[in-house]
Parts: structure tokens; sequence; C-alpha cells
């Protein structure tokens, strides 16, 4: 009988696009469905955008672009990144991959080895689990805790270093707690990186995203420009989850094995999605402040209107598009309850469960959708949880 690669049985999926398929029978079955479960903005890709791919391909740039990605692309995120982390970034230390996700794949593919460690946060995004077992390592929870507002306390993380870590994971805005990192836990993550010499691979898809205050983040502390894979991208910030495009920043050291890496994986990241990012970063961002304000009001909206829902309780998050609420007041598991809300109520969200072990007892609801929407969800769980 044939069979499989063991490997395949240590990656995992994302329930994001369980969920998503669970729904979509549900719909063609003539059940009404609210989408709360997908994490993607609900709006259209900028209409300048769109025309700047559009006459790169009548243009002809259709072909092959380098590995690293376009010469011209690369020295706009470099501008970029120097401008929004503050610290000098050159076009050699930016690598473009076909979207974000790639740059995690590589990033433990080049700092990690069999055996070693990488400490990712807990509840946090499954890829992240996923890619340390695939590739042989161990991984080591860090728990968020809702008592930091979904941050981790940093003796938490002292605890778990070991001489075998090699990578730490942060995600700063979270998913799926939409927790954001202060400057003082950032320059205290540093210090331990540069004392016990690990990689950190800091994942900001949604550095855009914070509603309180600005962005911080740890590529731009003293001495940690040499150990940091900075991850960004453009499918959160510009409404371009399908176009693909992604970019890292790091050592060039790094970069140079992530070309190596690209030309084994996927050749390279299409020429004109590369084009259109540089429309999207060059010209105006009043889209992304639109945006911005529309899923901050949202983000209001939605966690008054939980924090009115008998056994329920909600922090309000300070970045992305997500609430993490607690529902252990609901008598069900927070994966019985998410299943149940979307059979019974016709609401699709996720259960905390499903982005760790410390994700237990929260549901993720991505308010990337209307407020009419979103308050039609609300009276449905309401409603439903009035019917257990």
């Amino acid at each position: 009988m044939l069979k499989l690669a063991e490997r395949m049985n240590r990656l995992s999926t994302e329930s994001a696009f369980e969920v998503l398929a669970k729904a979509r029978d549900l719909e063609a079955q003539g059940k009404d469905i609210v989408h709360l479960e997908i994490g993607q903005p609900d709006f259209k890709t900028p209409v300048n955008v769109c025309q700047a791919a559009f006459q790169a391909m009548k243009d002809g740039q259709t072909g092959y672009s380098s590995p690293a990605g376009l010469p011209a692309f690369r020295e706009v995120v470099a501008d970029w990144v120097s401008k929004t982390r503050r610290v000098l970034v050159k076009p050699d230390q930016v690598s473009v991959t076909p979207g974000a996700k790639p740059i995690i794949f590589f990033a433990i593919l080049t700092c990690v080895g069999d055996g070693d460690e990488v400490i990712y946060p807990d509840p946090g995004f499954p890829i992240y689990e996923s890619v340390i077992h695939f590739i042989g390592a161990k991984p080591i929870p860090l728990p968020l805790r809702e008592s930091v507002d979904f941050r981790f306390r940093i003796e938490d993380l002292e605890k778990i270093i070991s001489d075998r870590t090699r990578l730490l994971i942060i995600n700063s805005p979270q998913n799926p707690t939409g927790g954001v990192l202060t400057q003082s836990d950032l320059e205290a993550i540093s210090e331990l990186a540069i004392k016990h010499d690990f990689y950190v691979l800091s994942d900001e898809i949604y550095s855009q995203l914070v509603y309180d205050g600005d962005h911080q983040s740890i590529l731009s502390i003293d001495g940690m420009q040499e150990r940091t894979i900075m991850l960004d991208g453009h499918s959160k910030s510009y409404a371009m989850t399908g176009w693909r495009l992604g970019y890292s920043v790091s050592p060039k050291l790094i970069a140079d094995q992530f070309a190596k890496l690209m030309v084994n994986f996927n050749s390279c990241t299409a020429t004109f999605t590369q084009i259109a990012g540089i429309e999207a970063i060059q010209n105006s961002q009043d889209f992304v402040s639109q945006m911005w304000l529309e899923f901050k009001t949202r983000r209001d909206f939605l966690v008054k209107g939980l924090n009115e829902i008998d056994g329920i309780s909600c922090k309000i998050p300070s970045g992305a598009f997500y609430t993490f609420p607690n529902v252990t007041g609901i008598p069900m598991t927070c994966a019985e309850f998410s299943d149940y809300l979307l059979t019974e109520a016709g609401v699709a969200l996720l259960p905390g469960s499903s982005f760790g072990i410390f994700g237990d007892g929260y549901l993720r609801i991505s308010y990337a959708n209307s407020i009419d929407n979103i308050q039609e969800a609300l009276v449905r769980i309401n409603k439903g949880i009035s019917e257990i």
C-alpha cells in the first residue's frame, strides 16, 4: 500500500477555512449565515492599485522577476520600513514572497534545526506551531493572558527560554486577540534575545491597524537589527489578501537564504502584483485611514454589544480586526459553543481553542463585516444563549 511521508502528519491547517467551508455548505442548504470567521478586510482593493496592476499586465510585465523581488519594489519597501520603523533598511535586506506565510516557513527553516526550540504566542496564528512541528523542532507555547490585555508576561518568557531556544515569534498587533505589545515589552524581549542569543520573528502584518497610539516594532530597538526578521505585507492594510504580496526585512545573510528558498519553493512573486504594491505604498494612504476608522467604529460597537450579553465578557482590543471574548460563563466548551452558534444561530466564528491550548474558553470574532451584520450577529448570539 502506498504511503505518504510521515512529516505530513505534523502539518495542521487553519480552522477559519474549515469553518468557512462548513458555513458555505449550510448556506447551500438555505441557511442564512453571518460571517465573522474569516480574517480578511471586507473592502475592495483601491482602484488605483488595481489599475496599476492592469497597466503592468498590458505593458507585458507578466514574466519572471528576481526570486528576492523586483529591485524597484524592494527599494520602496526599504524606504517605507525605514520611515515607519525609524531604522535604516537597505533594499538587499528585503525579501518579497507570494503572501506573508512563506516568511514564517523560511524563517523557521533558516534559523532552526531538528530538536531546537521555538517559542511562539498561544493563543496564536495556528501556522506557527504547524511549521515548527513540520520541520522537526520543538514548539514552546508562550501564554497570552487576558489579565494583561492579551500580552505575555516577561517572567513567563524568561521561564521557558533554554539553551535550545533558537527563535521567538511575536505578533503585534495580534491574531486572534487584537493584543498589542508595548514599547517596554519589546525592550525587555530585546534584552533577553541578546542575552540568550536567539532570533526574533516579528509578525507585523497588522501594523497599520493599531487603534491606540502608534505601531511599535522590535526592529527599531538598538541591537535588534541583526537578529530580527520582520514580516509584513499588503493583505490586511490594503485589502489585498488574494493578491499574495508579503515581504520581510532581515539581516542580509538571512535575506540571501530566503532568496535561495524562493528559487526552490515559488521561483518568484508575480511581477504585476509587486508593481501594484509600489502604487499602494507610494500614493495616498487615505484608503488605509478610512478602513482604520471603520474598523475602530465596528470594534467599539461589537465590544459594547458583547459585554451586554449574559455569559460573555470582552476586552477592548488595541489592534487588528478581531475581538477575543471570554465565554467561560457559557455551559459549553468554546468549541461546542462555536459550533452551536453556527448551526443553530447562523453565526460563523471561531473557538479560541483552535489557536492553542491557552485560547480555550474564548471565541475569535472578526469584525471585518458591516455594522448591520455585526448587529444581526449580536442579536442571534444573544438569542442562541437564551435557548441553551
